[in-house]
């Protein structure tokens, strides 16, 4: 994404077509606007060839660009799991790792990245019904692996809303959902993450349409992307009118919700009713 709207910029900046930037390395102009949208692979020959068009001859900045494409092409760390994950979600845990503010609505159940071991057993096996135990088991790793990152020293601000549905819909035994309980309390202390719970009490909300992400990253060329999980399939949304529409729901879903200390004695609260 990053080399894609670099690769945008130096078009557009010396005014040249999608399709003449298609013609230089013997593609279509889809390709280009998939290519700037990050979408695709990139060829080390093809973006010489663009760069060469758009003007660019400082060896420096060339091998700058080179270099994001190189890392571009290497697989993530989260490739090795691509056996027991649905087509469309490795491309979802590249952009939370690249991430440096990630906002989430949740209404179904507690957030992958604020998941107990157990508790994401629990929910791994609801959702991969007749599964293999060694394939629940990779995909429980892979949600725990995922989780390193939030805790990580460059850890990205993680704000999240949890419909009280979520903590009350029970996944696994009591000991289970008390343990999940305890540990949203004790990472809703860390200095990034700030977690809120919208109550029952609150009645109707911004968040009717459902749980969305919305991805910010560091680069101010990188467009902030609305991440929509469905039943066969996700929507990934970066056109700036819809993800405003996204960003005003959550602004208001954070200010219509108890504040995070209120919500910790939510949390409290459940875990002694449990």
């Amino acid at each position: 994404m990053l080399l894609g709207s670099q690769l945008r910029r130096l078009r557009e900046a010396r005014g040249i077509t999608r399709e003449a930037a298609g013609y230089s390395i013997r593609a279509s102009e889809s390709k280009i606007s998939r290519m700037e949208l990050g979408r695709v692979s990139f060829k080390t020959r093809d973006v010489e060839d663009l760069l060469t068009l758009y003007g660019i001859t400082d060896e420096a900045e060339r091998e700058s660009l080179l270099s994001l494409a190189r890392e571009a092409n290497v697989a993530g760390w989260w490739h090795s799991y691509t056996d027991v994950l649905p087509s469309w979600f490795p491309t979802y845990v590249g952009l939370e790792g690249a991430a440096s503010l990630i906002r989430v609505y949740e209404v179904q159940f507690v957030h992958g990245l604020l998941q107990t071991e157990e508790y994401a057993r629990a929910v791994v096996r609801r959702g991969m019904k007749g599964a293999s135990t060694a394939d629940v088991e990779r995909r429980v790793a892979l949600r725990l692996e995922r989780q390193k990152y939030l805790l990580s020293d460059n850890a990205p601000e993680f704000h999240i809303v949890l419909d009280e549905a979520a903590l009350r819909r029970p996944y696994g035994d009591r000991d289970v959902m008390r343990g999940q309980l305890q540990h949203l309390i004790d990472v809703s202390q860390r200095p990034n993450v700030r977690l809120q719970v919208m109550p029952f009490s609150f009645g109707g909300h911004s968040g009717e349409s459902g749980a969305f992400t919305v991805l910010s990253f560091p680069d101010a060329d990188l467009s902030d992307v609305v991440y929509l999980e469905q039943l066969t399939s996700a929507l990934y949304l970066d056109k700036r009118e819809d993800v405003a529409q996204y960003e005003q729901a959550l602004k208001e879903l954070q200010q219509d919700s108890p504040g995070p200390d209120e919500s910790r004695d939510l949390l409290r609260g459940l875990l002694q009713l449990s």
